[in-house]
């Protein structure tokens, strides 16, 4: 009976993997001896996001996007972040050492707020700086935000995609936190066991469709297409079949290697999957010693920023780092970040 349960939700998943809104991103979570805890992931998308690093200090000022009713806030933490059109943080890191990943997902779908609503949006392009502006740890996270304080409002991107996405959590304890929308309800897994998250099918029947492939092993068969089940397959079994060390240089290069191994080649076609998107950028996260890394894929070299070097203090400049003109940088690059006005982040559509 749950071999055909597993096959029934398989077949369902790649009947939902099939269809027009297939898209890509990928997650994963190294959990290694001595706190080694680094997080890895993918950007793809269809079009160039014109992404660029920014450096935001606590005590800026902050809003939902939403409008006059939106959630207001002062950040209490610093970050490191990367952009999606100038105009969202995709992903990043606060000075903490917890880490923020956004990867789309077709199925999200958001609260419809009631007439008489207390909570407060926030759009989906200031969600993750949310998090990193508010909390430390992935516990703490999911303490406040199951309350529900705040709801999430979906927006359009420029380039004309839906804003469908969830959010993953990682901190130097290893813990994580998947945070989705499904049918206008916030659903939340939490634990260091959901080291992993890419796109559709929703979570839960992510986690039936990787039991299948746990059942056969890794060492024997691993799916090899650019699906997001595929990839899910793959990311988890490398993030655990990796060496586990506490040396740090190799457990970053380990990390890459799996982040790279479920990324989709650079203007890659598929036939019958027109959303499937090619992997524009990396990024790896060692909570641990707070250092960002970066990787474009068209760059032939990887960068770095020591988030726990750099003086998140209030009152400080924003600082920006320019990426998307076709910049190279290799080594430490917190030197190069220079000061700039902040960018707006994506409002919904007024009707």
């Amino acid at each position: 009976m749950k071999s055909k349960i597993i096959l029934s939700t398989i077949l369902c998943g790649l009947q939902i993997l099939s269809g027009p809104h297939a898209s890509a991103c990928s997650r994963a979570v190294y959990l290694g001896p001595e706190d080694t805890i680094i997080t890895v992931r993918s950007m793809d998308w269809a079009t160039d996001l014109g992404s660029n690093l920014w450096l935001f200090p606590r005590g800026m000022k902050r809003d939902g996007a939403c409008g006059p009713k939106s959630a207001t806030w002062t950040s209490q933490y610093g970050s490191i972040i990367a952009t999606a059109f100038e105009a969202a943080t995709a992903d990043g890191m606060n000075e903490k050492g917890l880490v923020a990943n956004l990867l789309y997902l077709a199925e999200s779908e958001y609260p419809v707020p009631a007439a008489d609503e207390k909570r407060q949006p926030v759009c989906i392009s200031v969600w993750a700086q949310y998090v990193l502006d508010h909390f430390a740890t992935v516990a703490e996270a999911v303490a406040a935000l199951k309350q529900e304080p705040v709801y999430v409002v979906p927006v359009m991107s420029p380039d004309g995609h839906a804003g469908s996405v969830h959010l993953a959590l990682s901190d130097p304890a290893g813990d994580s936190a998947i945070f989705e929308y499904i049918k206008g309800k916030l659903v939340i897994h939490h634990g260091r066991e959901f080291q992993v998250m890419t796109n559709s099918p929703i979570y839960d029947q992510q986690l039936a469709l990787n039991a299948y492939w746990k059942q056969i092993g890794g060492t024997t068969m691993l799916p090899g297409t650019n699906r997001a089940a595929d990839r899910f397959a793959r990311a988890s079994f490398y993030i655990n079949a990796i060496p586990q060390t506490a040396k740090i240089e190799d457990a970053v290069a380990s990390c890459f290697g799996v982040i790279r191994n479920v990324s989709v080649p650079l203007g890659i076609s598929t036939p019958g999957q027109p959303n499937i998107s090619s992997t524009l950028w990396r990024t790896v996260s060692d909570h641990k010693n707070k250092r960002y890394y970066f990787e474009s894929t068209r760059s032939p070299s990887i960068f770095w920023v020591n988030v726990g070097e750099v003086d998140f203090s209030a009152g400080k400049p924003v600082r920006t780092l320019k990426i998307s003109g076709g910049a190279i940088f290799s080594g430490n690059t917190a030197e190069k970040f220079t000061e700039a006005r902040p960018f707006e982040f994506l409002a919904p559509e007024t009707k």
